[in-house]
Formats: structure tokens, sequence, C-alpha cells
């Protein structure tokens, strides 16, 4: 009798064990590492940054349009400001290309020289989120990550308090995984570095 009790005991235990580590297991994905990379603007969205640019008119918007559009060098973070070097260096990277092949507000830019300036904004949200075994992930055999997000670029070339040119880039919908595999796992990054011999 009493070493059918121990035998059940011992399969109750059992039975425990192996359903409380498939839980374990199953909610350990959660504890993978995640991460969020952002340059810092008025716009949490590549639609609200896109509809802002959408409001600029070439010849007619203002430096004050600008400001309340959130395209503002001094409040807006992470403006980069450019002198009419720096938009030579942009449009005529190269002697291949000719002053007389740039559009005429370029053109018109570059033969005011200080009185022209450009505005260079790139805001963009990133995620990093890793996904799948936790514990292959933990001992460095096997890391999947999802990687998320937008990323916009707007170049304004304003001449006295006028913009005169706009040139908009970017993705929409930043989408894509990554796999990283390490068949020797932890020990795969260890370096053994070669004696020194000296002569």
């Amino acid at each position: 009798m009493k070493f059918l009790l121990k035998w059940h005991d011992n399969k109750y235990l059992t039975v425990v064990g192996v359903f409380g580590a498939v839980a374990l297991i199953s909610g350990c994905s959660t504890l993978l590492p995640s991460a969020k990379q952002h340059v810092e603007s008025p716009w949490k969205s590549y639609e609200a940054v896109k509809n802002a640019y959408d409001n600029i008119v070439p010849g007619q918007t203002t430096l004050n349009d600008l400001e309340a559009l959130g395209f503002d060098p001094v409040k807006t973070p992470n403006v980069e400001l450019l002198n009419y070097l720096d938009i030579i260096q942009k449009f005529m990277p190269n002697q291949s290309i000719r002053t007389e092949d740039l559009d005429p507000a370029i053109q018109a830019c570059l033969k005011v020289k200080e009185l022209c300036t450009g505005l260079k904004v790139s805001p963009e949200w990133i995620g990093h989120k890793r996904y799948g075994n936790f514990f292959l992930d933990l001992f460095n055999f096997e890391r999947k990550t999802k990687i998320s997000g937008w990323r916009f670029d707007a170049l304004l070339v304003v001449i006295a308090d006028v913009v005169v040119y706009k040139l908009s880039g970017g993705q929409p919908n930043v989408l894509k995984d990554e796999n990283k595999r390490n068949p020797l796992g932890p020990l795969q990054d260890i370096r053994v570095d070669a004696p020194s011999v000296g002569l």
C-alpha cells in the first residue's frame, strides 16, 4: 500500500512538473528583450509627418508657416540646417552634374548663396522585438528579431523666408526579420588570441 502511495505521489509530481515546465517555457517568450529607436519630433506616425509635408507649397509657404506645421529648426528637435554649400554637395555630388541640369529653384538658390538655406528633417520610429525560444535566445544559439516602424526624409530649400523647393522620401512601412544562429551558442563569441612570439 505504501509503495502504491509513493508511486502515485511520484507520478503526480512528475505530471505537475511537466505542466509547470511547459507553462514556464511558453511564458518565457515575454521575457525576451525589446527596444525602440526614434528620432524625437512632433509627429508620431508616417501619415502625420506626410500630411504636414503635403501642406508645404513652394513659392507660398513661409518660415512662419513652417513653424506652424512643425518644421521649425529652433523649436523642433533634430532639424538640420543647411547652408548653400551643403546644398551644392547634395545636388552636385560630382562634376558630371551641371548647374543648368538642376531644378530652377535650386539654381536660384545657388545664385543668391547666403540668402539660401536648407532644412533637412528625418523623423523615424523603429522597434526591435526579439521572439522565439527563450532558452535558445538566452544561451545565444538562435536569436530572432522583428524590426518594424517607419522613416520619413524631407529636404526644404528656402530663399529669404519663402520655401522654393521641397523633396521627400522614406519608408512608410519598415518590416523585416533577422535570424542569427550560433551553433556553438555562448562559445560563439569567445575569441582565442594566438600567443605572441617574441623575435
